[in-house]
C-alpha cells in the first residue's frame, strides 16, 4: 500500500522559500495537510496538496498542551491516517511522533531521498539555500545529511 505523506508547515515554508516546493510532488504525488497547517501556512497551497479534516478534534488539543497547532494537527491526523509518514522537523514533535509510534522523516529528509531518487543531483546545494534562510541546521545535522546523501 502506498504510504499517505502529511506534511507540517515548516517543510512547506522551508522548500517554497528556496523555490523547491516542488520536491515534494515529484517525490510523493499528492501530500495531505490540515486546515491548520494550511493556515499557518499563510498561502495557498497548491493543488497537489489536500487539506484533510481530522475526524477527532480533542486528540489535537490534547497535544496542543505540549506542541503548537500545526504540529498537534499533523501529529492528530498521523494517528487517524493508517500507513502514514509524517514531515516534521520540530524535535519535540518528532520526539511525540515516536512516543506515538509513527513514521516520521523532515524537510532534509525529503531532500536526502529526491537525491536518492534522481531528481535532483546534489543536497549541498539545497542545503546551502536553506541555510540563507532563518531555518536553522546545526553542523552537526547538515554532516549527518550529506553523509546520508554520500556527499
Amino acid at each position: 500500500m502506498h504510504k499517505v505523506i502529511i506534511s507540517d508547515t515548516s517543510c512547506f515554508i522551508i522548500l517554497s522559500s528556496i523555490d523547491e516546493l516542488s520536491l515534494l510532488q515529484k517525490l510523493y504525488g499528492t501530500i495531505i495537510t490540515t486546515q491548520d497547517i494550511a493556515m499557518e501556512y499563510g498561502e495557498k497551497l497548491p493543488d497537489w496538496v489536500e487539506i484533510v479534516t481530522l475526524k477527532d478534534k480533542q486528540k489535537q488539543q490534547l497535544l496542543e498542551m505540549q506542541l503548537d497547532k500545526g504540529e498537534s494537527s499533523a501529529i492528530a491526523l498521523g494517528l487517524e491516517t493508517e500507513n502514514s509518514t509524517l514531515i516534521l522537523d520540530d524535535l519535540k514533535a518528532r520526539k511525540i511522533a515516536l512516543q506515538l509510534n509513527l513514521s516520521y522523516t523532515g524537510t532534509l529528509g525529503i531532500i536526502i531521498k529526491a537525491k536518492q531518487k534522481g531528481i535532483i543531483d546534489a543536497v549541498k546545494p539545497i542545503i546551502e539555500e536553506i541555510k540563507r534562510t532563518n531555518f536553522r541546521i546545526s553542523p552537526e545535522l547538515e554532516l549527518q545529511a550529506l553523509k546520508e546523501a554520500l556527499e
